[in-house]
């Protein structure tokens, strides 16, 4: 590590300093947790070293002052460390990809948790009804980073609402577990265990694979399939899966015709789909400027076209009474549940909010 000003050594804690007031004023809301991340990545060490390496006086290390800059321009902190935590894992990113989001991990976590609930595997908990009854989802989250230092604003949804809590990785998860008259047949929680003891699980719009690899890393019996429209996101998906070792079998394509071969055989379809509705312009410059438009728009004025087509092929896809998980904007929780029960194909259709308490996902069962 090295740096100067006017000949003497540059100490990295007043570098930091800097760079927090720095960003700061160009209007990133995590300007400490990124100066620390940032100086991590330029010295090759973690964040919980920065911040021993700020106590013992070390000077700053070389490229810091350049990584700053670069982020003051709102290039995405995750571009620039080459890194986003995502649950347990930590996937590559970079400019063609979109970054996974903290708010996806309850998108995952309610997969996993029906996955896991089925497999007797773990204990879910959860209080919660639809909305034609009362009181949605509660789904409760502990985050903390690599040097147990909880992290606030880490990461924030496409559409502009702002989340807390981190996105690095060491998220534990209490997803809850439905409840409601004989809720275990209705879901179909134990109708694969019974026939085969192998999960099918397919995520439509794979993005860097964040989902799909989650899924298998939580969920290791479980055989994974994903699948992405874009060529460069299908390439980070793909690097990420190798990179991690899960055995998920990714492939390049359109979503709404994905995987015939195994239509009406599958137990759990997850999807984060474009959704912001055409017109509409995200407030943050990391998503605007930098995220893939492709994996942005929803196709129509109410952002629904895109994820009602992903559903219908959902619906295709899924065996009788299988499970769909399905991410969208805080504004369509009521619409897209709607949509989806107007079909006749759902059952049990249930939204879930997210940490701030913003419609964030829905839930439904295949009709049998």
């Amino acid at each position: 590590m090295s740096g100067s000003v006017g000949g003497s050594a540059r100490l990295l804690r007043d570098a930091v300093r800097d760079a927090v007031r720095t960003l700061s004023e160009a209007g990133v809301e995590s300007a400490e947790f990124d100066a620390i991340a940032l100086a991590a990545c330029a010295g090759k060490t973690t964040t919980g070293d920065v911040r021993k390496l700020m106590i013992m006086g070390a000077p700053v290390p070389g490229g810091f002052d350049d990584l700053v800059c670069e982020r003051a321009r709102r290039v995405p902190l995750q571009h620039l460390t080459g890194k986003a935590g995502f649950r347990r894992l930590e996937l590559s990113v970079g400019p063609g990809v979109f970054v996974p989001r903290f708010e996806t991990e309850l998108t995952a976590g309610l997969a996993i948790a029906f996955l896991q609930t089925g497999a007797d595997q773990a204990e879910v908990h959860q209080t919660g009804v639809d909305q034609t009854g009362a009181d949605q989802a509660e789904v409760h989250q502990t985050g903390v980073d690599q040097t147990g230092v909880d992290q606030t604003n880490a990461a924030k949804p496409r559409d502009g609402a702002q989340e807390s809590g981190s996105n690095l990785g060491t998220v534990r998860s209490a997803v809850p577990r439905f409840e409601g008259e004989n809720p275990t047949p209705s879901l179909g929680l134990r109708d694969w265990t019974r026939s085969c003891g192998t999960p099918v699980v397919v995520d439509l719009c794979a993005g860097s694979g964040a989902i799909a690899l989650a899924v298998k890393d939580e969920v290791p019996s479980a055989e994974v399939h994903g699948v992405e429209l874009s060529e460069l996101a299908f390439a980070w998906a793909i690097r990420n899966r190798d990179d991690l070792g899960l055995d998920v079998d990714l492939r390049l394509g359109d979503a709404t015709l994905a995987f015939p071969e195994l239509e009406a055989g599958v137990d759990v379809v997850v999807s984060n789909p474009p959704y912001i509705p055409v017109g509409s312009i995200p407030n943050d410059p990391e998503v605007r400027d930098h995220d893939p438009e492709v994996a942005l728009y929803g196709g129509s004025l109410d952002g629904l076209r895109i994820p009602l087509a992903v559903a219908a092929r959902a619906a295709a896809l899924l065996r009788p009474g299988g499970f769909f998980v399905m991410e969208h904007a805080d504004a369509q929780g009521e619409s897209l549940t709607s949509a989806l029960r107007m079909t006749g194909v759902w059952q049990d259709v249930r939204d879930h909010a997210d940490l701030n308490g913003r419609p964030r996902a829905v839930t439904a069962v295949r009709a049998r």
